[in-house]
């Protein structure tokens, strides 16, 4: 029964896991801002190509 004791008290004082899952959470909400970063970058170049696009005119011969 101690050693019962004395492994759950060792569990609770034990924070690996807890570090590892805080490594996990900081992973994710950076993964989160590239990709929002690099969706809204390709959405405004999206736009100015459009609108490069626009203003070309066909070679007339």
């Amino acid at each position: 029964m101690e050693q019962l004791t004395h492994s759950m008290k060792q569990f609770v004082r034990d924070e690996d896991g807890v570090t590892a899952i805080e490594y996990g959470l900081i992973a994710a909400l950076i993964a989160v801002v590239i990709i929002f970063s690099v969706q809204t970058v390709g959405n405004k170049l999206n736009a100015i190509f459009t609108y490069i696009g626009g203003k070309l005119t066909a070679p007339t011969s």
